[in-house]
């Protein structure tokens, strides 16, 4: 009893929701290698100001080649440049925003691995309903078997329709395996996004929601400011505006200082250096690069600026699309489930009457149980089909 109620507990435990799976995406190592990137820029950034070395020299200084001077000096010297402060604040502020730029690319590819997980889901919950489809016609098929093989006893049921009866209880064996082999399939592909054991078997939770987006209506400002690929050319353009300011901070002046001491030969006075300088990067020659910058930059912001408008465009036609595609097989479901399989299991009972009647046959009977298995099999594949287009919308909207 103990084993037993231990292995109830374990098929227990290994049940896990949507939700549940989704929650494990984080654990996928591409998303903590994003982390471990945004980390790294953060802390680059946190060495933005630092100064450049300061330069130490020591060494002869206008001495001639005598030995034993009595002119000349040994000197010790020392140099600091100190670079422009507005220039470091603005090499901090780029720095610090490309951080935000591959959060955006995290988030994207999030979105992308949870509609991978919600389409294998899905697909899953099918095929366990398919699975329990099979177990309602194999449930039909023994019934007609075993009756069949009551009639054949008595004469009035031929030895050929017992066979083909088996033939397609038998068929019902290799759907079956494959259903399972697509279950392990996509058992596979989800530890593989919660980055788990590949083996590992569990339960799903096979009830779903169908959700009314064929109604909505697209919200341009909406979706620019839910999707993660346009937040992430957003991010860009910030990122290039700081970079035309890093490129403009350019043109302010560096400064330096310089010390020396000498210490004179042949009982001449020490003496020594003390000089601050100034760099000049607005003359021509030297302004000419990060005037070049400025314009590229220009340029560059206007490309994202585009390529954000054509992304906007693009997945409000895709959204269109969806919605229309939702609305097709929403109605393709209705009418299976409303017009198809009822008319067909009317057929089913016709049929069954008939034969139980002896005014008609047993292949009748079997092929009504195929033609309903294989409606209803038709109606699974246009579930699974309004399940994925759901997920899509999901994925272009970014609602998780």
């Amino acid at each position: 009893m103990l084993i037993s109620f231990a292995g109830v507990s374990t098929v227990k435990a290994q049940r896990l929701s949507l939700d549940s799976v989704l929650a494990c995406i984080t654990a996928n190592p591409v998303l903590q290698a994003y982390d471990a990137k945004i980390s790294a820029q953060d802390v680059y950034a946190t060495g933005a100001k630092s100064l450049d070395a300061p330069k130490i020299s020591a060494g002869q200084y206008q001495t001639p080649y005598q030995v034993n001077p009595n002119t000349g000096s040994f000197m010790i010297q020392a140099e600091q440049m100190f670079t422009n402060p507005a220039k470091l604040r603005a090499k901090e502020d780029y720095m610090k925003g490309m951080s935000k730029v591959t959060a955006e690319d995290k988030n994207y590819l999030k979105n992308q691995l949870i509609a991978q997980a919600k389409q294998y889901y899905y697909e899953r919950v099918v095929l366990e309903k398919k699975l329990t489809l099979l177990k309602n016609t194999q449930s039909l098929l023994e019934y007609m078997l075993k009756d069949a093989n009551i009639r054949l006893t008595y004469g009035k049921e031929k030895l050929p329709n017992i066979y083909k009866a088996k033939a397609d209880l038998y068929q019902l064996d290799n759907t079956r395996e494959q259903l399972n082999n697509e279950i392990s399939q996509k058992n596979i592909m989800l530890n593989t996004l919660m980055n788990r054991d590949k083996q590992m078997a569990f339960a799903i939770d096979t009830s779903f929601v169908l959700r009314d987006y064929e109604t909505a209506v697209t919200d341009t400002s909406s979706l620019a400011n839910a999707r993660s690929d346009i937040k992430g050319i957003s991010r860009n353009i910030d990122l290039q505006q700081l970079n035309a300011k890093m490129e403009y901070s350019k043109r302010k002046p560096d400064f330096g200082l310089q010390a020396g001491h000498m210490f004179s030969y042949g009982g001449m006075a020490n003496q020594y250096i003390l000089m601050a300088s100034v760099t000049i990067p607005i003359v021509p020659w030297a302004s000419a690069a990060y005037k070049a910058n400025l314009k590229g930059i220009r340029y560059e912001v206007a490309e994202l600026q585009q390529k954000k408008l054509d992304m906007l465009n693009q997945a409000e036609g895709k959204l269109a699309g969806l919605r229309t595609d939702m609305s097709s097989k929403k109605r393709q479901l209705k009418n299976y489930n409303q017009n198809i399989i009822p008319a067909l299991q009317n057929t089913y009972k016709t049929s069954l009457l008939a034969y139980e009647q002896n005014t008609g046959d047993l292949p009748s009977v079997l092929d009504s149980i195929k033609g309903l298995q294989s409606a209803r099999m038709d109606a699974l594949d246009r579930l699974q089909e309004l399940l994925l287009v759901q997920v899509a919308y999901e994925k272009e909207n970014e609602t998780h």
